[in-house]
């Protein structure tokens, strides 16, 4: 098994670990327990990047800084 490398996802700045396991590449979320494998190294890190994407799908969305929101006519 070759070392792993770590790289960072686009999604939400997570990063991942990915290694290579006989004729797959496993890629992990480091934060969550998310994990995906592909072909390839690309592969392995784009169908993560879709797992972690479906992971955070039913997340509630926080409110922002917007609750202090007033109408001004126009």
């Amino acid at each position: 098994m070759k070392q792993a490398q770590q790289k960072t996802l686009s999604t939400r700045g997570l990063h991942a670990l990915i290694w290579q396991e006989e004729d797959v590449f496993v890629s992990k979320c480091v934060e969550l327990e998310v994990a995906s494998q592909g072909a390839t190294e690309q592969e392995a890190l784009a169908n993560l990047e879709e797992a972690l994407q479906l992971f955070f799908e039913n997340e509630p969305v926080k409110a922002s800084g917007l609750t202090n929101l007033r109408i001004v006519p126009l």
